[in-house]
């Protein structure tokens, strides 16, 4: 079948397919069906004897070790539960640096006698020994060294993935080298959280707190993504094997009508929501949004805060689950950060803050912020921290998805800025005038104008969509974020350089005070003014996306790190590997690893992206090109010989944009071929030369595209894949 023919038959397929909302058990419960398949605190709790729950409820919520005799009952207690609901095979889950999700599986079961019995011990259940031979480290190992070790992550609860034949035990690990070294993206941020909690108790305890109970970093991570239909997906080389469109021309209509937004949703992708929550609460994963977003065919999901190691957790399984669920529906689930040209990409905002059970939320203002000393202190941590890194947050965002998206279609731009909203930028602004804040807008009430309505309470201060790390309420918001990221990187970042931070305020007090709580209020007013005169050029409560902002950027000082291989060098500089070092979340080697792996990332995204649009080109869209030439051509000759003079011009233009074409295709393969020298080098050169010569080719074809004739088309349209449901 020819590719337009086969393109023809899907779109008649949507056309007269019905998708209405499966039918559900309605027995099941939200409230029963709420963490069926997560070995839970709570069944801990029923199935283990109380002095072992005790010690290992202390370790999850204190940290230490579980012993020896405490891992033995888990585990039999935890193979079990597992037995009881199907589960065949246990895997220890882990997050290599490949940001996906890896796990190998392990039989219950071995052979006794002529039997087959189930074990589990707790040495198996703490410590595993997948082949790490073959996965990414950066250098952090040579290539015959093979052994790595899974180990037991206590603080996230192991769960039961179902499968149709049968479900498996997955318990979430950490995985490290023989050298211990980190070689996933787990490690860094327990030891992140670490790091966090013992800075901030030191605050804490400057504050009067004695015993304020483990501080936790806290997250909840919206992911955008986009749906297509499968069989249009299937048709289209650039999307199953990149994850997105490299050739295509804009649609008539694309989101210029702004009706998508949290319009409607249509009764397909309602069904294959409501499976999405229901597979994810099975899971213990708090969804709690789900909408339409602003591109055509664009959607959202957002969870409830958990701690940021739990968080990542689930924002793993949640990738997975949005994905499985959408080839049920005969749908594809795309997760890449700008599939689509001309509208708006997807993102990943991580919103970030800190707390703990004794002592709430430490960035809660509250409702007299000028007043809330305690909260101003960590604020400034905040503001400090981001600014003196503000060039390796945007490196740990950098790939080559990610750097089609910032900065254009609502994504915020590579500028990193700190918005904070009216209330607190004046209340910053009187501490830095004068050390102390004497005074805060209140929210107000908000008359609408219809008597009919009640009175709305106003909150001090608008939002900011254009900020990359937005304060918005009691969190700090990182909109910088790709959608297909792990969100374990931005995480383990903010935790160190922000525990780094505290420190420095911790370090500088302490000094100060010498333990005399009466001197505490001046040093602070003093130390916080110092702060904020000196980072307070990171503060923007304006319009990102504008070129004033860009001027005025780089004469505060700023850093404008607009692609991935102008940010990546940040990983490495001085300032990173000094507070990665002070902090013990990595070494430098850990960190150089990183580097390298991304830029390695980045190099074959791009010769991988060129090689398909060169195989696209010439065996698709040149073909359907020429032959339309041909056509055009006979259709010419008949005519004239009837006597009938045609000359429109189309013949003419087709022509002229193959032959450009033909020769954009060999330009680039000439770029392709000039990848020499060190990573940097070569990631420069595809920057500067590759992706200026993808670009090239790719507006002539979508010039072809709106002029051949439409039964010649061999790809899918723009028109078809983001508006067909």
């Amino acid at each position: 079948m020819s590719g337009n023919a086969a393109r023809r038959k899907a779109i008649e397929g949507i056309a007269s397919q019905t998708w209405t909302t499966p039918s559900l058990d309605k027995s099941d419960k939200i409230e029963d069906l709420y963490g069926i398949n997560v070995f839970s605190l709570d069944k801990m709790e029923s199935r283990l004897p109380k002095d072992i729950f005790k010690n290992l409820k202390n370790v999850i919520e204190n940290g230490g070790k579980l012993n020896d005799e405490a891992a033995e009952v888990v585990a039999s207690s935890m193979k079990d539960w597992a037995l009881a609901h199907g589960a065949t095979h246990y895997a220890h889950v882990f997050y290599p640096l490949t940001g996906l999700t890896a796990e190998k599986h392990d039989s219950f079961y071995e052979p006794s006698g002529s039997r087959m019995l189930a074990s589990f011990s707790g040495k198996t259940l703490i410590q595993g020994e997948p082949d790490a031979s073959s996965f990414p480290n950066g250098g952090l190992r040579a290539t015959f060294e093979a052994r790595g070790y899974t180990v037991w992550d206590i603080t996230s609860p192991a769960f039961i993935v179902e499968g149709i034949n049968g479900s498996t035990l997955c318990i979430p690990t950490a995985f490290v080298s023989w050298k211990g070294e980190a070689l996933d993206k787990k490690t860094p941020l327990l030891r992140s959280m670490q790091a966090l909690n013992r800075q901030a108790q030191r605050i804490l305890k400057l504050f009067g707190h004695e015993s304020p109970g483990f501080i936790a970093a806290t997250a909840g991570p919206e992911q955008e993504y986009f749906l297509i239909d499968s069989r249009l997906y299937h048709l289209r080389p650039d999307l199953y094997t990149c994850g997105r469109t490299l050739y295509g021309a804009r649609p008539a209509r694309g989101q210029e009508f702004e009706d998508q937004y949290f319009g409607t949703i249509p009764d397909r992708v309602l069904a294959y929501m409501m499976e999405v929550e229901r597979e994810a609460f099975k899971l213990g994963i708090p969804l709690k949004t789900r909408h339409n977003e602003v591109a055509p065919g664009q959607y959202e999901v957002a969870p409830i805060f958990e701690t940021a190691n739990v968080a990542h957790d689930h924002q793993q399984l949640t990738m997975t689950i949005l994905q499985k669920v959408a080839r049920k529906h005969g749908l594809v689930c795309l997760l890449a950060e700008k599939p689509f040209a001309g509208v708006n990409g997807s993102g990943k905002h991580v919103n970030w803050s800190l707390g703990g059970a004794k002592v709430g939320n430490l960035l809660d203002p509250g409702e007299t912020p000028h007043d809330n000393a305690q909260f101003l202190t960590f604020a400034t941590a905040v503001i400090r921290a981001v600014d003196i890194h503000q060039g390796v947050l945007r490196a740990f965002v950098a790939s080559a998805g990610n750097d089609h998206r910032l900065g254009a279609n609502e994504a915020p731009p590579a500028i990193l800025s700190i918005y904070l909203g009216e209330q607190l930028a004046r209340v910053f602004e009187q501490i830095k005038e004068s050390g102390s804040a004497t005074s805060a807008q209140k929210g107000g009430t908000l008359q609408v104008g219809v008597d009919t309505l009640p009175t709305l309470s106003k909150d001090a201060g608008d939002r900011n969509r254009t900020s990359p790390f937005a304060f918005t309420g009691n969190k700090f918001e990182f909109r910088a974020v790709g959608s297909a990221f792990s969100i374990a990187g931005p995480l383990f970042l903010l935790n160190t350089i922000i525990a780094d931070s505290i420190e420095f305020i911790a370090n500088s007090l302490e000094t100060v005070t010498k333990g005399d709580p009466k001197q505490l209020n001046s040093a602070l007013q003093k130390l916080l003014q110092e702060i904020l005169t000196e980072h307070g050029r990171i503060i923007f409560d304006e319009n990102g996306y504008s070129e004033e902002w860009a001027i005025e950027a780089k004469s505060r000082g700023l850093k404008n790190l607009k692609t991935t291989p102008e940010a990546l060098p940040e990983v490495t500089a001085k300032t990173t590997v000094e507070v990665f070092k002070r902090q013990s979340v990595l070494t430098e080697r850990e960190l150089e690893s990183r580097e390298e792996l991304t830029y390695e990332c980045y190099i074959n995204t791009v010769r991988t992206e060129s090689k398909l649009m060169l195989e696209i080109g010439r065996t698709q869209i040149y073909p359907a090109a020429l032959r339309y030439i041909n056509e055009l051509a006979l259709a010419r000759s008949h005519t004239a010989a009837n006597g009938i003079t045609s000359n429109d011009g189309v013949l003419e233009k087709v022509s002229t944009l193959q032959k450009d074409f033909a020769k954009s295709l060999d330009e680039l393969e000439e770029q392709r071929e000039k990848f020499t020298g060190n990573p940097h080098t070569k990631a420069l050169h595809a920057k500067n030369n590759l992706l200026p010569a993808m670009q090239k080719a790719r507006a002539l074809a979508d010039s072809l595209e709106e002029l051949v004739a439409d039964d010649h088309w061999p790809l899918p349209s723009y028109q078809e894949l983001l508006i067909l449901r």
